[in-house]
């Protein structure tokens, strides 16, 4: 049975919050070794990481290690925004194959290319941490789907310090100031969750005309004459998120019957046209493809975030849990503190959950993965 435990230590020297997280997850594991650790640090420890590391590395031992500076961490049922933070998520997963891996972006003849890329053979679950000025993770997520469909990535864009150059990414006993760390899962039995916290509005309508991210017809009639018309069907209180800022939804896999709230991937509608009834989307737009718009809010995010993880889960128990969530969140978004840890705690059954606060979530939606903003994505490790 695979055993997980976190610690959240809030101490003031890095050295000292590594020594007490270390001893925390002691505890809670009992004497079993980690195979597979994780290692989040806010910004004011960033000239202390290599040390904290080593002394996760020298103390408990983990096969393997992955970390990085964030703008802020996430340790069982709390979310530390701001401050002083280090988290520490470690578990023990009998039978389970895990390889680490560091990925950079180099100079090629067309663009960049991606140097260290691992043989992502159907492996349970990947993750990867990037360093968003020095890695092109859009792209070269595009670029994995045509490879590998289906992939179960999640992870986050770490942001450090907020500076280029203010990054320290961990990797079993390195550490890069650029590019990418991950760790590929095998043999495990793993749940990734997305959850986009947004909800539909309108109908679903087949994109009839588009030309890369601009819209110009809805089932045969201009894209923005359809949205007036799904915005004057709105009660009072839908109409007053629209009028906060409006979303698109663009189902990813056209094969079903319905279409229900994880089928779309959201992104936002940047702006229209009056003259030519054209709507413009934060991505490409294909003839063909079905959109929904969309509204985002603290209780459609709640509702969309429970619902994510009991259909994930689906009645199965569960040992922990690694979160990703968009530093737009947290109480930028709901009312009180830790929201997203505390729900996630809850579905899980365990405070075995360790994150941090991304500039951009990774998680697979249709089967392929996307980088994300105001999302939280998860990897929920089950107990069998």
């Amino acid at each position: 049975m695979q055993r997980i435990a976190s610690a959240l230590s809030t101490a003031p020297a890095a050295e000292d919050a590594a020594i007490e997280a270390v001893r925390d997850v002691e505890a809670t594991l009992d004497g079993a070794e980690p195979d597979l650790a994780y290692l989040f640090i806010s910004p004011a420890h960033l000239a202390e990481v290599e040390i904290a590391a080593a002394l996760v590395r020298d103390r408990l031992r983990p096969a393997h290690l992955l970390g990085c500076v964030a703008e802020g961490v996430v340790g069982g049922r709390r979310e530390l925004e701001t401050g002083t933070g280090l988290s520490l998520w470690a578990g023990a997963l009998p039978g389970a194959r895990v390889d680490t891996f560091h990925l950079e972006a180099v100079p090629a003849d067309e663009g960049v290319a991606v140097a260290g890329v691992p043989n992502f053979d159907d492996p349970a679950l990947v993750t990867m941490l990037v360093d968003p000025f020095t890695f092109p993770a859009g792209s070269f997520l595009r670029l994995l789907n045509e490879e590998h469909e289906g992939l179960p990535l999640v992870g986050g864009i770490a942001a450090g310090a907020g500076a280029p150059g203010s990054q320290v990414l961990i990797v079993d006993d390195a550490t890069h100031a650029s590019g990418v760390v991950g760790a590929t899962v095998s043999d495990v039995p793993v749940r990734t969750i997305v959850s986009q916290g947004c909800a539909p509005i309108g109908r679903d309508a087949v994109v009839t005309r588009a030309e890369e991210n601009v819209v110009f017809e809805l089932a045969g009639e201009p894209a923005l004459e359809r949205l007036k018309a799904d915005l004057g069907s709105l009660p009072p209180e839908r109409l007053r998120l629209a009028a906060n800022g409006l979303l698109v939804g663009i189902v990813i896999d056209e094969n079903r019957a319905e279409y229900r709230r994880g089928d779309y991937l959201v992104r936002a509608l940047l702006g229209a046209d009056e003259d030519s009834g054209a709507i413009a989307v934060g991505d490409e737009v294909r003839v063909g493809q079905t959109i929904r718009f969309h509204v985002r809010d603290a209780a459609s995010a709640d509702e969309d975030l429970r619902e994510s993880l009991a259909g994930g889960l689906a009645g199965e128990t569960a040992a922990g849990a690694l979160l990703f969530t968009c530093n737009g969140r947290g109480t930028h978004m709901f009312s009180e503190p830790d929201h997203d840890a505390r729900a996630v705690s809850d579905a899980v059954g365990s405070s075995a959950l360790a994150g941090f606060f991304c500039g951009g979530e990774i998680g697979p939606v249709g089967g392929r993965a996307f980088l994300h903003g105001f999302t939280a994505t998860a990897a929920v490790f089950l107990t069998d």
